[in-house]
């Protein structure tokens, strides 16, 4: 897969999944469900929304996007309360960052070593950012469960769906 397939293909899959974020968040019937803890969950839905795009807006934004975000990694796991238009804010603004950097990375820079160390150690940016699309799904499947469970509705919220990707057509019937 050629860097401008792959930067097309991540910033739609990563985009994709924060829209599914939103949805989520949206389908709380009540906003304080969202930080509503169960004792079977690591984390509140709030704390999953902040971090989800607190780690894009940093990852993408900050080393490749030049937006100057600053990260607090701890005040995405510290945070209470947040409001649900905040949170969905937040994650729009990093689907915006995503798909403005994907859009400008070049071949050169997908091959390359990721600037930051990560977990103390290297990685090449195109795996790196392959795992963050991972990272984002598994956190996304965290979501959909603490919803789930607090509210007591299992109705799903039209997670990672296929027909969202870039080569998606229709298969005639």
């Amino acid at each position: 897969m050629d860097a401008s397939m792959l930067s097309t293909t991540v910033a739609a899959m990563l985009s994709r999944e924060l829209r599914t974020f939103q949805r989520e968040l949206e389908a709380y019937p009540d906003e304080s469900l969202i930080w509503q803890s169960h004792p079977a969950l690591p984390n509140v839905g709030g704390t999953l929304a902040l971090h989800a795009a607190g780690n894009l807006l940093h990852f993408f934004g900050t080393v490749y996007g030049d937006t100057g975000y600053v990260r607090d990694r701890d005040a995405e796991f510290a945070l209470r309360g947040v409001p649900r238009a905040e949170l969905v804010r937040q994650l729009g603004e990093a689907i915006d960052v995503v798909q403005r950097t994907c859009a400008r990375m070049t071949d050169e820079q997908w091959d390359e070593w990721y600037p930051l160390p990560v977990a103390k150690c290297r990685l090449r940016t195109r795996e790196f950012l392959l795992h963050l699309v991972s990272h984002l799904a598994y956190h996304l499947g965290q979501l959909d469960y603490h919803r789930r469970v607090v509210t007591g509705n299992a109705q799903g919220a039209g997670a990672v769906s296929p027909v969202e990707l870039p080569s998606a057509t229709p298969v005639p019937a």
